[in-house]
């Protein structure tokens, strides 16, 4: 009889290695762009992908500022924060936000689709974003991923 993999602490360095890839965000849609990396993030690539461990890839994003919202979304989707108080609930297009955060419409859709534990907040650790072509990861070597 087979037995199904499951990754252990012990496993991290022998059995999976962490790849780390570097992705350009130019001209991408954001929604798909996420799911992308959501999926390499939480190693569902892989076959040791295990669900209670994280196995997923380092995944480096350049062009940040350069993604692509279809339709008439940079004016209709807002982003919602509040401060706690009541009636400080502070509304930005997303438009506005590219221009001031242009890493954070990329790291909140994929916040998203991670799991909400503290795996996927370890998960999301994983997640470097640069809003230019240039980043500091060139140590790694990190190799391309596509859509």
């Amino acid at each position: 009889m087979q037995r199904t993999y499951m990754a252990k602490k012990e496993d991290a360095g022998t059995t999976f290695r962490r790849e780390w890839y570097v992705l350009d965000a130019t001209d991408q849609p954001l929604g798909r762009l996420a799911s992308k990396l959501a999926l390499v993030l939480q190693g569902k690539h892989k076959a040791t992908y295990t669900p209670h461990f994280d196995v997923g890839d380092y995944v480096v994003v350049v062009n940040a500022d350069k993604v692509k919202l279809t339709g008439k979304k940079w004016d209709q989707k807002m982003h919602y924060r509040h401060s706690g108080y009541i009636g400080h609930l502070k509304v930005t297009p997303y438009r506005r936000l590219v221009e001031r955060h242009p890493e954070l419409p990329i790291r909140l859709a994929v916040r998203r689709m991670l799991p909400k534990n503290k795996l996927g907040r370890r998960m999301l650790r994983k997640l470097k974003i640069y809003p230019g072509s240039e980043h500091p990861h060139q140590a790694q070597t990190p190799s391309a991923l596509t859509l």
